[in-house]
């Protein structure tokens, strides 16, 4: 018998769903079928490729609330929410199929007399991408869609947590008419996955996952000259100016924290805020985390839903009381949460003030409903604490003086800056992190490169000498 996995709902402990993991066979006849596909997807000119991914936007939006229920049953997420995750797929497939042709097109250099030159954007054969539970659908269009436009073929190999995402993602290309082989999901053991990529046949690789699953990832690929792209998370800053907009900066960082239960590799996870604003502001910050209604995610009164599972929760209890324990002060009284309970993935959202980088909460990647709150005294104090860590995806300020703000971005070491904003991605601009936060990048025109390879064509003309 196959092994199989079971997908165990954080919500109340119902088994979700079962599926057979695919062995070695299984895995040469999929990868087979992928790079025959592939072959003739390629020629499919631009325009057909674009229309296929339109109508798969449109058959993954006539089930929305379906995806969206099983969304919240798969990880937890209220569903006053989850419908938000089918939303952000539509939109950044859109805006991929849109960007298609300009990020595809031909780089043809000035004009040389006697010569037809130009740079073609070739596709690299089958990408295999390895996506996450926490935004199942949003982590993984992100290199599923641009790579299918460029014409390659999509394994999808989605969290033994989400396969139901992956299924969804299979249905509405099916609907869509994509030719069979093109995409494929592919349910298997990491191990499975990490001997597919030291295989032959996979010619890119696109994780988003763990720092440790990114270095297994990295060392699979090494010996085989493909290219990888890695989204590993990230301790993303936070940094109150004294000009900030006041009301504006308290409620979006509470929800930059805390929406998904703190479980998105952009959110924020630690703020510096100037002293003449400080005390004000965690006032204020407190307030509203104490209005947030932790519960049944499948109640739409529920604005903070479990995490993931037990275990998940259990890392960031010990994160706190760590910090506690070095002196930080708790803001939260969990006694106001009853669902809370040690041993269960329901946990209080926390806020620790009197922090420093010397606990862990304040330098390791949390990746649930909690964030340290720390007095600055100058922009340049805050730069340095913002750059004090192994991770760099995204930091923000919160200021009304724009250029001020996007000079300290220039001096913030980050894949994306932003200026009275977080948690967000924009599908028209580099997605990409430095430090242990990755390397690569989606989204944007620049996203489609890594999918594609480059190919010179250098034609001299020569003319016919006459007969004499």
């Amino acid at each position: 018998m196959s092994e199989r996995i079971r997908v165990v709902s954080p919500v109340d402990g119902r088994i979700v769903a079962e599926r057979a993991l695919a062995d070695g066979a299984a895995i040469a006849a999929l990868l087979a079928r992928a790079r025959g596909a592939q072959a003739a997807w390629r020629q499919v000119p631009l325009a057909e490729r674009q229309a296929v991914a339109s109508r798969f936007v449109e058959a993954f939006e006539a089930r929305a609330p379906e995806l969206a229920h099983e969304i919240t049953l798969q990880m937890g997420r209220p569903i006053a929410h989850s419908p938000g995750e089918v939303r952000g797929l539509a939109e950044r497939a859109r805006a991929m199929t849109a960007l298609a042709p300009e990020a595809l097109a031909d780089v043809v250099p000035p004009a040389k007399p006697g010569f037809t030159r130009f740079v073609r954007r070739e596709p690299l054969g089958v990408v295999l991408v390895i996506a996450p539970w926490n935004y199942p659908y949003l982590t993984a269009v992100n290199a599923v869609v641009p790579a299918i436009l460029a014409g390659n073929a999509v394994i999808l190999r989605h969290s033994a947590q989400t396969p139901l995402c992956a299924e969804r993602f299979e249905d509405a290309f099916r609907a869509a008419g994509l030719p069979a082989g093109v995409f494929q999901v592919l349910h298997c053991d990491h191990d499975a996955a990490l001997g597919l990529i030291a295989g032959d046949g996979i010619d890119f690789v696109a994780f988003t996952g763990s720092v440790d699953g990114g270095h297994a990832v990295t060392r699979a690929a090494a010996a085989r000259f493909i290219g990888t792209g890695l989204e590993l998370g990230g301790k993303d800053p936070a940094y109150v100016r004294p000009d900030a907009h006041f009301e504006d900066a308290v409620a979006q960082l509470v929800d930059g924290a805390f929406f998904n239960a703190g479980q998105s590799c952009c959110g924020i996870e630690r703020i510096y805020v100037h002293q003449n604003v400080y005390g004000r502001f965690v006032e204020a910050y407190a307030e509203a985390v104490r209005a947030y209604r932790l519960g049944d995610p499948l109640d739409p009164a529920t604005t903070l839903g479990p995490m993931v599972r037990a275990s998940a929760a259990q890392l960031v209890r010990d994160q706190i009381a760590e910090a506690i324990g070095r002196g930080a002060r708790a803001l939260i009284d969990p006694k106001g949460f009853p669902r809370d309970a040690a041993g269960t993935p329901y946990l209080a959202p926390q806020v620790l003030v009197d922090v420093d980088h010397s606990m862990r909460v304040m330098t390791e990647e949390s990746f649930g409903p909690v964030v340290g709150i720390a007095r600055v005294a100058s922009d340049d104090e805050a730069v340095a604490r913002m750059n004090d860590s192994r991770f760099g995806l995204t930091a923000c300020v919160w200021t009304q003086d724009e250029a001020a703000g996007l000079a300290l971005g220039a001096r913030v070491e980050t894949g994306t800056f932003f200026v009275n904003r977080c948690d967000y991605l924009d599908p028209m601009l580099a997605w990409t992190g430095v430090k242990d936060s990755g390397r690569g990048c989606t989204l944007s025109r620049i996203g489609f490169e890594p999918l594609t390879r480059p190919k010179s064509f250098h034609a001299r003309r020569v003319r016919k000498e006459p007969d004499s």
